[in-house]
């Protein structure tokens, strides 16, 4: 072999043994982040920093999230304890890559609920409130027991009060890695209504019976927890039902309402910051962390794919395209109110307002002008609560 020829040998050998390497990369990489998306997040690390606690004040490190207008929460010493705070009363600007900004942001201590707020580490409460709806809102409740084909899941009935029960249930789906403390916001609304209330557990959440594979599959199996939800509120007396889900609870719903055989005694729907296609989600989040989008689609090609169950240790293939609602607009029959912030860093709300205009009359959205993820009903709660009950009156 000439000289010549061996380095073009070399060179081919190269190029084939990087190409290979690439395309492992590539696959590692498909599979780490198909693999977070469908794994339950329930251990959650501390986030937020106390720097002092005055009389009626609380002094935090400046971030994101301790900088948002509104209402919030803290959990303290792991989740063992739990911190009420209201608006900035100090303001310390959103931390910017690049720019100096205050170090920390004084707001309004509104109450401790348990435990002892001192300076040190918490986490960040979006939902602001903590507990069950007795000891968070001073309704009272019953805990009941919801069958689906994964076993018992743990349930809140909050009975409408006698003299104003209208036969409605509401049932209230948290979002992915949440508790059903995300609902607890919408109950004092939905109570002065003359709803009963139902807030279900489903597969995978902490206390209740894991699916067989112990991932999630985006609304795609959890639905029938939301359908046995319904069964259960009508076999105990609901006339018609309205579903409100926040997030990938919204996902969950949509697929509850396309294939439960009692769909048709929902009178009304809530979304708040709903997952309308997973798919948008998936190439948001890839942008966020700087993954590529052939590495996004082969994400979802490996979650769809029955031949690649092993890699992702799931149980069933999860088909995103069966989560674009966009897509299956023709398919939405119900009435739909979205409320959904312009400036939602986790859900896009772009897919919310494209559903609504390919189903005009059937799907109604509020672009909220500024909130986080899920978090509407914490800038302005009147307004949150005033746009649910004119539409499911």
């Amino acid at each position: 072999m000439t000289s010549g020829a061996r380095r073009a040998a070399s060179v081919g050998a190269g190029v084939v043994g990087g190409a290979a390497l690439g395309g492992a990369v590539s696959m590692g990489t498909a599979t780490y982040f198909a693999h977070r998306i469908i794994t339950p997040e329930h251990e959650k690390k501390d986030d937020t920093t106390i720097v002092e606690v005055g009389e009626d004040t609380v002094t935090l490190r400046a971030t994101a999230w301790t900088t948002a207008s509104g209402r919030y929460g803290l959990w303290l010493d792991g989740g063992a304890g739990h911190a009420r705070l209201g608006e900035v009363v100090e303001p310390g600007d959103t931390p910017v890559r690049g720019r100096r900004s205050p170090a920390t942001v004084t707001r309004r201590l509104l109450g401790v609920d348990r435990g002892e707020l001192a300076p040190g580490s918490a986490r960040w409460n979006k939902y602001f409130y903590c507990g069950t709806p007795r000891s968070a809102l001073g309704l009272e409740h019953e805990d009941v027991v919801v069958t689906s084909d994964v076993g018992d899941l743990p349930a809140w009935r909050v009975a409408a009060d006698p003299d104003a029960d209208t036969g409605d249930w509401a049932i209230l789906v948290h979002g992915r890695s949440a508790q059903r403390e995300e609902c607890l916001r919408a109950l004092p609304v939905l109570h002065r209504l003359g709803f009963t209330s139902l807030v279900p557990m489903y597969r995978n959440d902490i206390g209740a019976p894991p699916s067989a594979d112990g991932r999630y599959s985006l609304g795609l199996s959890e639905w029938r927890d939301i359908d046995a939800a319904m069964r259960f509120a009508l076999a105990h007396g609901a006339r018609r039902l309205v579903l409100v889900g926040w997030s990938m609870g919204g996902a969950i719903v949509l697929q509850a309402l396309n294939r439960s055989d009692v769909a048709h005694r929902v009178h009304r729907v809530v979304l708040n910051g709903p997952v309308i296609d997973w798919g948008s989600v998936l190439a948001h989040q890839a942008d966020l962390h700087f993954i590529p989008r052939p590495i996004d689609h082969l994400a979802r090609s490996l979650m769809r794919s029955r031949a690649s169950r092993h890699l992702l240790r799931i149980a069933e293939p999860v088909d995103v395209a069966a989560t674009n609602w966009v897509d299956r607009a023709d398919e939405v029959s119900h009435r739909i109110f979205i409320i959904h912030s312009a400036t939602d860093e986790t859900v896009p709300f772009g897919p919310s307002q494209d559903l609504a205009r390919r189903r005009p009359g059937m799907v109604h959205t509020f672009v909220w002008p500024r909130a986080r993820h899920c978090q509407e009903w914490n800038t302005n709660p009147a307004l949150w609560e005033d746009l649910v009950a004119s539409f499911v009156r």
